[in-house]
């Protein structure tokens, strides 16, 4: 084999990149607060050398780091001026073992800092070389002193590589104030170093020092947001920003330097949650925008087109999974369920670690799919849907149910309007929606609740609720019932049911917790729906407590769990979700919790057993937590098998089923059936049948338009009874 000089080049090339590509081992502090410094009172100007190696301070006083005018974090009084001019020799022993530099500082109000005689860091000083008696541009608050921690500068390595020399260095900052009758002054720094190797030659960091990293690369989706300005994103309203997401194909890395690829626009951005916008990973409501402001329907990492997304923080969710999971099984059961996908995501060139980009539930085609209700919708069939609505904190235009739960006798019950929500929703179409609740109420407690006709099951989707309730009990989610539980309702031509979901919110999902007593055992027991129980708010109602008073919905609820058991509610499904997740974020997770150190610590929604320490602990104790309560739900829920005919018998005479239905319709009476009709909501003929002493019948719907229809059944003696059923592709 032939070396040409340019093959030989590259070969050097990348042995020595490869060969300088240096980690560091560990940090060490060399300069602290504590340490013996030189300082000047700014009552006059000093030299323009002061900063330098050269400069002799011999003249200067000497006193202990942390200057001030005799505030509880100051170890030298020092005289009040306008600034103060304070500097350390430090020794370095080995530039090459250095591989990255951070100077800390805790200040009050401004200062510039040197390296050298070279400026490394500075804030609120207008003038390159401040003088003397130069003030801030801002006033600066010291923080540690009520337990803060100082301010971060990370040096670029091409400026200190060029600056520090073995032997002999000097760090020099200048310290001034706001103004000349400013009432305090503080300087509390520190300089650190990063170390490629395991050499120790300075000293230990301080206790509240962390880390810093490079977020470069990802397997995750990386999500960049530049506020407008450079911004703080604050609860409502939406401030302008630009997003660009970098997602490579083929299961390529992504790079912060890499080029758009999935998005690259406008969008408007808050904070959005209650309890989780109090935390320090902060979530975020996000609306894409065009180049004029308004809404932009987009694609998002293979999501479908829609304006309205949510990026989801883990805070609270040390193992990333509870959202998703609960969304994925949702969705498995056959309802729509929120759309995901993890990322890492920077703000403001602040890494603010890994999120789960989500669809915001509302009403869309390919979101919550019923019909679009706009402010000319007031009378008709067209009043009659759709609705999103929910139980929730309530605001300016909740509405109160006319019924107080039955395990909580004089609770109040509010809904919350969603989309419309409230203040766009119409009168007429707000006196529908309570007017439709208060008669599926008033069927529900009444009497004849559960008459298979006219009771409650006339209203709703049977099969939502017991879905919802699956999940909710699985997780033994404190907030199924009370918080973020969404209902939606569609035109009557289309079905007219009430649903329950999507499901929503279970970051304190999955946990023992130190709330209810029935949400602490660790043993798996405890129903979530039981909430009333513990005056929670908001109220929620106890639909949930009537419906499971009723034979048929317990056998039903029964029958659809166990067989879950057999498929998505395995412990060998779960198990195997668990993992992808875990190596899914097997290299992402080292980052979040660099920049959240939370692993170990309580935080968040109060548990009542021990937290693992480390990202794969914290996955299986989850597993753990859900084979425990699978077992326990296994052995304490009620009811029994039905057959699939007995599932949906319609009276004492017919059953028809599956209904609601998607691509099969079976007919079965009791007594022979001379005609069989099917008709649409607006009295069209769309199948028919007539054959004498027919019992059974089958139905190919899966080509007819979903929606309401009624199936009119012919009997001997000129005897009819007719039968709504809901066609749902």
């Amino acid at each position: 084999m032939k070396f040409t000089l340019l093959s030989l080049f590259f070969l050097y090339l990348a042995v020595f990149c490869f060969a300088n590509n240096s980690q560091i081992n560990h940090w060490e502090t060399v300069v602290f607060v504590s340490d013996t410094w030189s300082y000047f009172e700014g009552l006059s100007s000093v030299s323009s050398n002061w900063n330098k190696n050269s400069f002799d301070d011999s003249s200067w006083k000497k006193g202990e780091g942390g200057f001030g005018y005799g505030d509880g974090d100051d170890n030298t009084i020092v005289e009040p001026a306008n600034s103060l001019f304070i500097r350390i020799s430090f020794n370095v022993f080995s530039v090459q073992n250095i591989e990255d530099v951070l100077f800390h500082i805790d200040y009050d109000d401004g200062f510039v800092a040197y390296l050298n005689g070279v400026e490394i860091a500075r804030s609120s000083m207008a003038d390159v070389f401040p003088a003397y008696d130069a003030l801030t541009t801002d006033q600066h608050e010291a923080k540690m002193q009520n337990g803060g921690e100082p301010e971060e500068f990370q040096i670029e390595k091409t400026l200190w590589e060029n600056l520090l020399i073995e032997g002999e260095n000097v760090l020099a900052i200048q310290i001034h104030n706001s103004s000349v009758s400013s009432s305090d002054m503080s300087a509390i720094p520190f300089l650190s170093f990063g170390i490629n190797d395991n050499s120790f030659h300075y000293r230990s960091t301080p206790t509240w020092f962390q880390e810093p990293f490079n977020f470069s690369t990802s397997n995750l989706p990386i999500v960049i947001i530049e506020t407008q300005n450079g911004r703080e994103v604050i609860d409502e309203p939406k401030i302008k920003a630009n997003m660009k997401i970098i997602n490579n194909p083929n299961g390529e890395l992504n790079h912060v330097a890499d080029l758009a690829n999935d998005y690259n626009g406008a969008i408007g951005i808050e904070i959005r949650g209650s309890y989780s916008a109090t935390l320090p990973q902060k979530p975020y409501g996000i609306e894409t925008r065009d180049s004029l402001g308004e809404n932009n329907n987009v694609k998002l990492l293979g999501m479908p087109k829609e304006n309205d997304w949510i990026l989801l923080a883990n805070y609270n969710d040390k193992s990333f999974m509870r959202n998703s999971l609960a969304f994925h099984l949702f969705e498995k059961m056959g309802h729509y369920a929120p759309r995901t996908k993890a990322c890492e995501v920077l703000v403001n060139d602040d890494y603010q670690g890994i999120y789960l980009l989500t669809e915001r539930i509302k009403q869309d085609k390919n979101r919550v799919d019923i019909s679009k209700l706009d402010e000319d919708d007031n009378a008709g069939d067209s009043l009659t849907g759709g609705y999103i609505f929910k139980i929730d904190y309530p605001d300016e235009y909740s509405w109160e149910s006319n019924f107080s739960p039955i395990d909580r006798p004089n609770g109040r019950v509010l809904f919350v309007n969603h989309d419309p929500k409230g203040g766009e929703i119409t009168n007429n179409q707000q006196e529908y929606l309570k007017w439709f609740i208060n008669e599926f109420e008033t069927v529900l407690y009444s009497f004849d609740f559960d008459d298979p006709q006219v009771g409650y099951r006339s209203y709703i989707d049977v099969e939502t609720f017991i879905d919802y309730f699956i999940i909710g009990e699985l997780s033994r989610n404190v907030d199924a019932y009370k918080k973020s539980r969404y209902f939606y309702k569609d035109k009557d031509s289309k079905g007219g049911l009430l649903s329950s979901g999507p499901v929503w919110d279970f970051d304190w999902a999955w946990k023992n917790l130190n709330d209810c007593s029935f949400l602490r055992g660790q043993d798996g027991s405890g129903w979530a729906y039981k909430i009333n129980e513990c005056n929670v708010w908001p109220t929620p109602p106890s639909w949930i407590v009537r419906f499971l008073e009723d034979p048929y919905f317990v056998d039903q609820l029964y029958t659809r769990y166990f067989n879950l058991r057999e498929t998505i509610l395995s412990e060998t499904y779960l198990q195997n979700y668990a993992d992808s997740i875990k190596n899914l974020f097997a290299e992402p997770q080292l980052r979040h919790y660099k920049r959240w150190p939370i692993l170990g610590k309580q935080v968040g929604a109060p548990e009542t057993d021990k937290i693992p320490d480390t990202y794969n602990a914290e996955v299986d104790k989850l597993v753990q937590w859900i084979n425990t309560r699978l077992g326990w739900i296994d052995k304490n829920l009620e009811g029994n098998f039905l057959t699939e005919r007995e599932r949906f018998i319609s009276s004492n005479e017919i059953c028809i089923y599956p209904n609601p239905a998607n691509e099969l319709l079976f007919i079965e009476t009791d007594t022979p059936m001379l005609g069989l009709m099917m008709y649409n909501v607006n009295g069209s003929l769309i199948y028919s049948s007539f054959s004498a002493d027919q019992q059974k019948a089958r139905i190919d719907v899966s080509q007819v338009q979903k929606g309401l229809y009624f199936i009119r059944i012919e009997f001997e003696n000129e005897r009819f009874q007719t039968q709504k059923i809901v066609i749902r592709h």
